[in-house]
């Protein structure tokens, strides 16, 4: 067999591979895109700045050291506005590149503890001390879908 033949015939695979390839990306109008957790807050009256001074600091400390390990991608806080008693004031937004990278989050979430706060006995403590400024009302996690 001539070098040209099998380089021909190479190609020809190749191209029949990558048609594949696209043929099966063309199924779904979606790719999926990173995952999201949002936590839902509801501050205590007159301390929403006491408790958005503790995320500007060991909250955002924590998420930075996270995004410096490569566990997240981002994160952000948003506050919304309440409409009824049990409705959030504030969000907490946690991305990570995808479903995967939450494998492990315990052991992953321990060693950013540890890291910032010494210890998870004394974030523990601390997660009791944050329950006077504000009630954690439960939390999503979600996939975004990236429309093609």
């Amino acid at each position: 067999m001539s070098i040209q033949y099998r380089l021909a015939t190479c190609a020809a695979f190749a191209t029949l591979v990558c048609m594949s390839f696209a043929a099966l990306a063309s199924d779904h109008a979606y790719a999926q895109g990173p995952v999201v957790n949002v936590s839902r807050i509801r501050t205590v009256d007159g301390k929403f700045d006491d408790y958005v001074k503790w995320l500007d600091s060991t909250w955002k400390q924590e998420q930075e050291a996270a995004k410096k390990a490569g566990y997240i991608v981002g994160y952000e806080v948003l506050t919304v506005e309440p409409r009824e008693s049990d409705d959030p004031d504030l969000l907490l937004r946690i991305t990570y590149k995808n479903w995967a990278a939450l494998d492990g989050a315990l052991a992953k979430g321990d060693d950013i503890t540890k890291q910032v706060q010494g210890s998870v006995a004394a974030a523990n403590q601390a997660q009791f001390e944050r329950a006077k400024l504000r009630t954690v009302l439960g939390s999503t996690t979600m996939q975004v879908l990236e429309l093609n």
